[in-house]
């Protein structure tokens, strides 16, 4: 295990971290003692887990009533009592809601699947309702279990609640708009106030970091752990694939560099599941078995139990859902068991692990460092067939695949926590090229704009511009420490003074370098966020224009892409001296906004 330094804070702090998962979720939290050294655990007890000491894992299942309140959640949700009550009082069961949550560019995805039909979501809530209240749970379990298991508990919770830090995790591929949701969802919670204060304590973690935070400081890589080394982390979940690659660096303190852009994949545990559910639907027609509940059955047995246990392609694997006198040999239902041969169970894995094999192969060939060692963590990584064909993939590239045999479900709740207390990784890698739409002055020798002549327009300045020109502030695959600053300089004019600015930050995600033209491939760009900065107290004389007086403002967008959350700030000169102003983000799939010029 890495040897934590003493805690440097002047003020006892308590860090949370929830992890919730599209199939099961934890709590990770560690209270920091001024001039102690931080020791990170996990909540180890959940109500209907009694009879399961030490069980860091709930199931990411709510059961609603008609009238829209939680009846149960978590592990009670399992209970046979609960589950009899849910059917004879009509709750509506939710899980898989996390899938609802994702960017919508990577929905097209698995657009064959059909998995958000599976998440359905009780009237008039939305997934930031489902994730408010699941928050609201695990707040409470851990308050719960922080009284029970720490001497003067009552005391110690009252003296820390109001200031937690809340570390909330999510897939490598969440964006901007998800970190906004999620922290909304924690303001609904409770678990902060509605205010700039409140926001500050609400930060973020990809589950890829957080693997890797948990897998160093769990000395799960110490033979590795030595200057210019690398590994890549495969956490391997419900939901999402999560693979990232770092590099370490040993100095006076152990740090890392992530060294390729991580990727997000919806090929997880749950995905594979979905597919014996609609290869079940397809190989059933025309059974009397083609119906909702014993499809149900069938498709939960495999998840609960054929899925994890699967292991050679010459074995079947069966799945009950019926009596014995249930029979049905034309469609290989015999004794109330329905027989899939291993070929067909190795067929619904398969686009999962070719996808991870893909992405590997992306992650070693696009770095110059070798990678020394895979670790396969997550909840799917306890899959032995997963396992044995990622290990197998392995070996052709000439590369270890390890599956630490530690508690690594609970890597990303507790690896969460670490990711606050070490700053271990200080470097992060660009997954997408971003930059801002703006008009550029007219050039009569460059062919891209003669082709845009038509286009191009008199500004109040009577300047000539060219419009759909694309800024790049940050190009993809690039290297960001924590504090390096990103910026690009615009202008604007108006007839008017100006109150606000606001720009529509950009990301491109096509094959080009350095796209130039936004109405070439408009297909591949998107709004990432949009800035908003107050600028009414800015000091602006008028200028005189071809068609009279204008105003314009000059002025920096500067972005700050090293925190695992997106920063802002307008920055400009006011007589000579550069002035600064924090600008709002705003995640909004409104593309009605205006232009920048260029200088």
């Amino acid at each position: 295990m890495t040897a934590r330094s003493p805690f440097r804070g002047s003020v006892r702090k308590l860090v949370i971290a929830m992890d919730v998962g599209t199939t099961f979720s934890g709590v990770g939290y560690c209270i920091l003692d001024p001039g102690e050294v931080p020791h990170v655990t996990g909540v180890r007890r959940f109500p209907g887990q009694e009879g399961r000491a030490g069980d860091s894992k709930i199931p990411s299942i709510l059961y609603y009533g008609e009238d829209g309140t939680v009846k149960a959640i978590g592990a009670e949700a399992t209970l046979p009592s609960v589950m009899q009550t849910a059917e004879d009082e009509g709750w509506q069961k939710v899980e898989w809601f996390k899938l609802r949550l994702r960017p919508a560019a990577m929905a097209a995805q698995n657009s064959d699947l059909q998995f958000t039909q599976m998440a359905t979501l009780p009237p008039n809530k939305t997934v930031i309702d489902i994730f408010a209240d699941f928050y609201t749970y695990l707040y409470e379990c851990t308050k719960r279990y922080i009284i029970e298991t720490h001497a003067s508990g009552n005391i110690l919770w009252s003296s820390l609640e109001t200031q937690s830090i809340f570390i909330l995790s999510h897939p490598n591929g969440w964006e901007g708009a998800q970190q906004a949701q999620m922290r909304q969802a924690a303001i609904r919670a409770g678990l902060v106030p509605d205010s700039s204060e409140g926001h500050d304590r609400v930060q973020f973690v990809t589950e890829g970091e957080a693997s890797v935070n948990f897998c160093v400081g769990n000395g799960l890589a110490s033979d590795v752990m030595k200057d210019k080394e690398s590994i890549m982390v495969v956490d391997a979940g419900g939901g999402t694939i999560d693979i990232s690659t770092y590099s370490v660096k040993m100095g006076e303190r152990l740090s890392m560099e992530e060294i390729a852009a991580p990727e997000c994949m919806f090929e997880g545990s749950a995905i594979i599941s979905f597919r014996a559910r609609e290869w079940l639907q397809e190989k059933l027609k025309g059974s009397r078995f083609c119906n909702e509940q014993d499809v149900m059955e069938m498709f939960r047995d495999f998840d609960r139990s054929a899925k994890l246990i699967f292991r050679d392609q010459q074995d079947s694997s069966y799945l009950k859902f019926g009596s014995m006198r249930d029979r049905d040999p034309a469609h290989g239902i015999r004794n109330g068991q329905i027989t899939l041969s291993g070929d067909v169970v190795a067929s619904f894995f398969e686009p999962s692990i070719s996808a991870i094999r893909d992405a590997i192969y992306r992650q070693t060939t696009s770095i110059t460092r070798r990678v020394s060692r895979i670790f396969l963590v997550g909840g799917f990584a306890a899959s032995p067939w997963l396992y044995m064909r990622l290990k197998e993939y392995g070996e052709t590239l000439n590369l270890e695949v390890s599956r630490p045999d530690t508690h690594t479900n609970k890597a990303v709740a507790e690896g969460a926590v670490a990711f606050y207390i070490d700053h271990l990784v200080s470097a992060r890698v660009a997954r997408f090229t971003c930059g801002v739409k703006c008009n550029v002055r007219f050039n009569a020798e460059d062919p891209e704009h003669i082709s845009r002549a038509g286009k191009a327009y008199v500004g109040y300045d009577g300047d000539k511009r060219v419009p759909a020109s694309f800024d790049v502030i940050l190009k993809k695959g690039t290297r960001v420490s924590e504090e390096q600053e990103f910026s690009s300089s615009f202008f604007r004019t108006s007839l008017e003074l100006f109150r606000e600015v606001t720009v529509n930050i950009r990301c491109y995600r096509g094959p080009a370098e350095t796209p130039r033209w936004m109405d070439t491939e408009p297909y591949r760009f998107e709004t990432l966020c949009i800035v908003r900065a107050d600028v009414s107290d800015i000091r602006m004389s008028p200028r005189s224009g071809p068609n009279g007086s204008y105003y314009r403002f000059s002025y920096d967008v500067v972005l700050l892409f090293g925190l695992t959350e997106l920063k802002a700030q307008l920055r400009w000169m006011d007589e000579g001296k550069e002035k600064r102003c924090p600008a709002t983000i705003v995640f909004d799939d409104d593309d009605g906004l205006g232009t920048l010029s260029a200088p």
